[in-house]
């Protein structure tokens, strides 16, 4: 049985749900979700311009953790963008 996940601390809630391509209906598109966890790295690490040791600790995570989130972030934009699927973002 794989273990519990822990909690992370999240510092904010985007006023926004979706991202998609212009032109082309959401029902027509697959969508990417983005747990609120992967977006609260990407914003630690792109905007605010924390060090990952420094982004791990406001999330009350381990580095190596911090890191798996962050690649799963990039990995899942990465494919919505290549792909032009449409991102939800988790609340």
């Amino acid at each position: 049985m794989p273990r519990p996940r822990s909690r992370k601390r999240i510092c904010f809630s985007p006023n926004v749900c979706y991202f998609k391509p212009r032109g082309v209906p959401l029902k027509k598109l697959e969508v990417v979700k983005l747990e609120l966890e992967e977006v609260q790295a990407l914003k630690l690490k792109n905007i605010e311009d924390f060090d990952q040791k420094e982004c791990a600790r406001k999330m009350n995570t381990s580095q190596s953790t911090f890191q798996r989130i962050l690649s799963s972030a990039y990995e899942k934009l990465s494919r919505a963008v290549v792909e032009g699927k449409a991102i939800q973002v988790e609340k």
